[in-house]
């Protein structure tokens, strides 16, 4: 396909070399952006772009991608580079090993292909070293991306969602010619989630349309009408269409307001921010009932809802093959902390294991290559920790429903006194 003549440039059209993927020019005042759609897994779509900046028509390139993968485009151990402490307290645990899954997704891509995904974008980038010509990254942050996938789809889809993903991307069964058709087409979040986005607005919104419009507005803001002639815009094929009738329509004067508002995570539900108070009140409250009518049942009680919690949350970490301490410092801990929600087992966890267990060097250089692997999350150090954070969070939190309904059952079931 070629660029779409309807709208004229001030050079002659022919100018431009022809391209295998879609390309249409939009004016805006007095700038022209020249929309390249892309296939992330094409070398065709990385020879479009090399030729397309070395044609000199170009004063400025914007490409889909945000500050954090353009920085581990840089420098593929920025990973490792987090303080993992940090990563834990701010609750990011979950993000960053939802990161580390689409990075073995992407190598196993390019294990099979022999092409690395994104190398149009790896293009665009070493092009505009060589040239000197400003980079404009407009895509939002895949965190972000990640965090109001979260937050749009319903409570009860989550769990299936990123358990998908996760099972997905470890899996060691080749990739479909057909996924790999659909990554020629979109994207390496829409391929991994695509099972699911296409039935799912809630899921296709943030993924997509917000993404269209996002990008849109930082071109905006990037390269507003008159700072530059000629934009060529890189970005997937799949966002073309999007991004290209946002860009034909009038955007708000000052976009930063409305691109911020993309980049906030929606606030979580009063009810469900309620909800780990009202449990531990609850629970509390059966105890309290338990002791008031008979010690023992009191005392049943309470050993109950420990060793449950306990045995639960430190089994979970034997799974992620934690250290002893580790797993005898969750039992003790995960029945406290699920009374108490401003901490989490997982947290508890996730400190004595980096304690115990200090990843080294070698393992934050590695950690891109063992994450490929099934084997290779409980090998390394720092995947290993990551597991121990989550699989004691879950752990603790099965814990706190199975002890819950034990307790409501012991005070209100049939053979209550």
């Amino acid at each position: 396909m070629t660029q779409d003549d309807t709208t004229p440039l001030t050079q002659a059209p022919n100018a431009l070399p022809t391209t295998s993927g879609p390309m249409k020019t939009i004016a805006v005042g007095g700038t022209h952006y020249t929309l390249l759609g892309t296939a992330h897994v094409s070398a065709e779509s990385a020879n479009d772009v090399r030729q397309l900046i070395d044609s000199g028509h170009f004063d400025a390139v914007a490409i889909e991608l945000c500050d954090a993968r353009h920085h581990s485009m840089d420098n593929p151990d920025a990973m490792g580079e987090q303080d993992l402490f940090q990563v834990f307290k701010q609750g990011k645990a979950g993000m960053v090993a939802a990161s580390l899954a689409l990075g073995a997704f992407q190598q196993r891509i390019a294990e099979q292909s022999g092409i690395q995904p994104g190398a149009e974008m790896r293009a665009a980038v070493e092009e505009c070293r060589t040239r000197n010509l400003p980079l404009l990254l407009v895509d939002r942050d895949v965190g972000i991306t990640l965090k109001r996938i979260y937050r749009n789809v319903p409570w009860w889809q989550r769990f299936s969602l990123f358990s998908g993903l996760i099972g997905s991307v470890l899996s060691r069964q080749d990739v479909s010619k057909e996924d790999i058709e659909k990554l020629k087409e979109g994207d390496m979040l829409e391929a991994t989630f695509s099972e699911f986005a296409a039935e799912s607005e809630a899921l296709y919104t943030p993924l997509i349309r917000e993404r269209d419009r996002y990008m849109a507005l930082r071109l905006a803001e990037e390269a507003p009408p008159g700072r530059y002639q000629h934009v060529l815009v890189v970005l997937g094929a799949g966002h073309l269409k999007g991004t290209s009738e946002h860009l034909e329509t009038p955007l708000p004067e000052n976009p930063k307001v409305e691109r911020e508002s993309l980049e906030a995570s929606p606030p979580p539900s009063k009810l469900w921010k309620a909800a780990p108070w009202l449990i531990t009140a609850l629970v509390l409250t059966g105890f309290v009932v338990g002791f008031s009518r008979n010690t023992d049942l009191g005392w049943q009680l309470v050993i109950e809802w420990f060793l449950i919690n306990g045995i639960l949350s430190g089994g979970a970490t034997i799974a992620a093959l934690a250290h002893p301490v580790t797993v005898i410092a969750t039992f003790f801990a995960a029945p406290l902390t699920s009374l108490n929600p401003t901490i989490g087992a997982g947290f508890v966890a996730a400190g004595v294991e980096l304690y115990m267990r200090k990843p080294k060097v070698r393992d934050f250089s590695t950690l891109r290559h063992d994450v490929t692997q099934l084997k290779g999350w409980w090998k390394n150090r720092v995947s290993r920790t990551l597991l121990v954070f989550i699989l004691a969070t879950v752990g603790s939190a099965i814990g706190t429903w199975v002890a819950g309904f034990r307790i409501a059952g012991a005070l209100f079931g049939s053979g209550a006194a």
